[in-house]
């Protein structure tokens, strides 16, 4: 099943010579993904968690994901630090350090076939009353260095039929040594697609199976 994803990258790399400075266009991209009324709803939050400062050298993108499955049950998924294997399809496996709250770290080995075999990530920033989770990746033998990522919760719909979810999920990453902007953020952005469809098809199933109902969620 195909799920309404859209995807935007934000134009700012900063080259060697460029000063550190805020990229302030996330909230303009998201005019772009979301209808008037959304978008209203959701700058001050965008503004917070997706507006970058870049370093030399690196680059970013924001991805909008509709899922039609109530906040608290996509929720429930997302906040499982200790678990990204229950919609991130490309980790096999993941090993934790910490009690899952902020400082946590975890060790996740990927699926065969990728450009690496584990990579080592730490917990930023969990938010639980406003649907907030970061990470940032501190090791392993790949080449997304100093890679951030930020994935924010809304409720959209109906708010007494608890409606459904929309998901904006940015990342922040060095670009590697011979590699251009668009290849890597062609790269990260086949992976933060897969995983959003994958999460949407899980959360969704969760939601019916919780026996909750449909939702009627606009694209």
């Amino acid at each position: 099943m195909c799920h309404s994803h859209q995807l935007w990258r934000i134009p700012g790399l900063s080259n060697e010579t460029d000063p550190i400075e805020p990229v302030n266009s996330a909230t303009e991209m998201l005019q772009h993904l979301v209808s008037t009324e959304e978008y209203e709803c959701l700058r001050d939050m965008v503004g917070r968690h997706h507006n970058h400062s870049l370093s030399p050298g690196q680059c970013c993108a924001m991805a909008v994901q509709r899922i039609q499955a109530p906040v608290e049950d996509v929720w429930s998924v997302v906040r499982r630090f200790d678990k990204p294997q229950s919609y991130k399809n490309f980790i096999r496996s993941c090993s934790m350090m910490g009690d899952g709250t902020v400082g946590s770290t975890r060790e996740v080995r990927v699926v065969s076939g990728l450009p690496a075999e584990h990579s080592t990530e730490r917990l930023e920033i969990l938010d639980e009353d406003f649907h907030v989770l970061s990470f940032r990746v501190v090791g392993g033998d790949h080449r997304l260095k100093n890679y951030r990522s930020f994935t924010t919760l809304h409720r959209i719909g109906d708010a007494e039929e608890k409606g459904g979810t929309m998901v904006i999920e940015s990342y922040v990453v060095d670009v590697p040594e011979g590699n251009s902007p668009d290849d890597t953020c062609a790269f990260v952005d086949t992976i933060v697609k897969c995983n959003l469809q994958s999460l949407a098809q899980n959360s969704e199933s969760l939601h019916r199976t919780r026996g909750i109902g449909s939702l009627d969620v606009r694209t």
